[in-house]
């Protein structure tokens, strides 16, 4: 299984219709559920750049509505669909689950369950969640090793067998509270080559691999497989090799304690300079000034030094907590000087310095960027930031009184329509 929210290379891939069995599927679960998708937002089916000229369009300066100005996303849920696609075509032999805490995103979610995708739950609310999308309870994977005993309950009550664990303690609360349940163990992996480490808090060592599978073993319980996780945003491909190694060498104990296993969890992590589930666009609010002495000689490290600070509507407490928690770098780009349209543009020949982003808290930690090259800028100029999917308004917080950003749905791919 993958969490294909960090599967972020861009191929070149043959598209795969849908077959007309699965359409005809999907239309009768919208013919069976119309008051309930009356409720989704609207999907447009325009190109992001359309997308971004309209919304902009729409913005009145001398409003007097105090949201008008706020930011936004347009989530491009081709994006998603190609995403999917890809994997399906580059890795026919792995089942994507979605890992639902990056982006439990409603539209991203049933799209994905639609195309028969898997889901990666950590917690009773998304198993809760999945569920009501009609989504079968063989889809999903409880991979949270150390679970409450009320949601273990839940997990049983709702018929979602797969879980991880990586201690024994949990194997006597699942023996408890799930003993039908088909259990992975989650082992220890070497995720120094990662930006986000995650071995400190998950995963056996292979020193307990065999206490563990013995434990199981006593308490008459299920072991399916191996999982393992070498960290988000891992940038060293040999990282996923030694730890299928390390699976291997697991597939082999268990055979000592009348286990054949046939399930192998490669989880996320997978390093890309891409990342596709939609962008975000802040609007520049404010600007301020470094003054410095005009006849002093500056050196060369103080001519790259930012001179102006620009001040954003949205910050390190709301999408760009992603900074902080998993080591992105966000970099600005200008979507609308001067009133004039600039998505994906060449702003080469307008002068350029460095400048510094910040959010709109009053925290001095809300810094978006500390240096970026930018043209200078007004109030009422806006700056977009590029893949901001993953990760992002999941985790956003209303810290300092600040709105989470709305979000605008479009589709590049028109099959997409099919599965709403």
């Amino acid at each position: 299984m993958i969490d294909i929210s960090h599967q972020q290379e861009q191929f070149e891939v043959v598209p795969t219709l849908v077959p007309p069995t699965l359409v005809e599927v999907l239309k009768s679960r919208v013919k069976a559920s119309l008051i309930r998708e009356a409720q989704l937002p609207q999907i447009h089916t325009l190109p992001i750049e359309y997308m971004l000229q309209a919304r902009l369009a729409s913005f009145d300066a001398q409003s007097d509505d105090a949201e008008v100005d706020n930011a936004f996303y347009v989530a491009d849920l081709g994006e998603v669909y190609r995403q999917h696609l890809r994997w399906k075509f580059l890795l026919p032999r792995i089942e994507p689950f979605f890992a639902m805490k990056c982006n439990p995103d409603p539209m991203v979610m049933r799209l994905l369950a639609s195309l028969g995708a898997g889901f990666d739950c950590a917690s009773k609310n998304e198993i809760q969640s999945v569920l009501e999308m009609g989504v079968e309870p063989s889809r999903i994977i409880y991979a949270n090793p150390c679970k409450q005993n009320s949601f273990v309950k839940f997990a049983y009550n709702n018929k979602v067998r797969m879980m991880t664990f990586d201690n024994a303690e949990e194997l006597y609360k699942i023996k408890r509270f799930h003993p039908d349940a088909q259990l992975v163990l989650r082992i220890l992996t070497d995720d120094s080559k990662s930006l986000c480490k995650l071995g400190l808090k998950f995963g056996a060592p292979l020193d307990t691999t065999g206490f563990l599978l013995a434990t199981a073993q006593d308490l008459g319980l299920n072991v399916i497989g191996v999982s393992f996780h070498v960290g988000s945003g891992c940038f060293d491909a040999n990282a996923f090799g030694e730890a299928v190694i390390r699976a291997r060498r697991v597939f082999d104990q268990a055979r000592n304690y009348g286990y054949e296993f046939n399930f192998l969890d490669v989880g996320g992590g997978f390093p890309s300079a891409h990342v596709t589930e939609g962008i975000t666009f802040e609007k520049v609010i404010a600007r301020r000034t470094i003054h410095r002495d005009r006849t002093e000689v500056l050196s060369q490290e103080q001519t790259l030094s930012p001179s102006h600070m620009y001040y954003i509507n949205d910050g390190m407490y709301g999408s760009f907590n992603c900074i902080m928690f998993d080591h992105q770098i966000c970099e600005p780009k200008v979507l609308l000087k001067d009133g004039a349209f600039t998505y994906q543009q060449s702003l080469l020949e307008i002068p350029h310095g460095y400048a510094s982003v910040w959010g709109p808290t009053c925290d001095s930690i809300d810094c978006i960027s500390a240096k970026s090259c930018l043209p200078l800028m007004e109030s009422g100029d806006w700056l977009y930031f590029d893949n901001m999917g993953a990760y992002t308004i999941t985790a956003a917080s209303q810290f300092n009184g600040f709105r989470k950003s709305e979000i605008l749905y479009t589709t590049t791919e028109p099959e997409v329509s099919l599965h709403f």
